[in-house]
């Protein structure tokens, strides 16, 4: 584990973990061979020591990148407000999580649905009744990955209390 400079905002795992149950995306970083990180938004939900997210089974950039590296790294930033602090100082107070792990396929089905299911119910809670007839009528051209978390830090620069 690399030493974070500002170990004073720094926080544990659980604090990350609720962070990303809190955050409606995340942005994943995957190897690439080029010069630069591929980095793209996603949905995520947590179930343990895991993330998933899905995308379509038809492939693309990100899932050849997966496939050639699992290894990836996720922001999730929660809480960001920034502010002049009179006279002459601009601050951010924010929340942030970066997670590294493993990116594996998921084939087991009863996995992709009860990942799909809990994604669903994080996102949309009140649409639920639908979910049965989307799993049916999308579920064959929907892939689902897992992120096995290999760890997970936290961060935040707190606004201070005024007495």
């Amino acid at each position: 584990m690399y030493p974070m400079r500002r170990s004073d905002r720094e926080q544990g795992e659980e604090f990350a973990l609720s962070l990303i149950d809190h955050c409606s995306h995340g942005v994943m970083s995957i190897h690439t061979s080029e010069a630069f990180p591929y980095c793209l938004p996603l949905s995520f939900v947590r179930n343990g020591n895991c993330l998933y997210f899905h995308c379509a089974k038809a492939g693309g950039r990100k899932l050849d990148l997966l496939h050639a590296n699992p290894n990836v790294c996720i922001t999730f930033v929660g809480g960001d407000e920034p502010e002049f602090v009179a006279p002459n100082t601009y601050t951010t107070y924010f929340q942030s999580a970066i997670v590294t792990g493993t990116a594996v396929e998921v084939t087991d089905q009863a996995e992709m649905i009860e990942a799909l299911r809990l994604l669903c119910e994080k996102l949309m809670p009140e649409h639920m009744s639908g979910f049965s007839h989307a799993i049916q009528s999308t579920l064959a051209a929907t892939s689902v990955w897992r992120v096995d978390i290999a760890e997970a830090r936290g961060k935040q620069k707190k606004r201070p209390v005024n007495c």
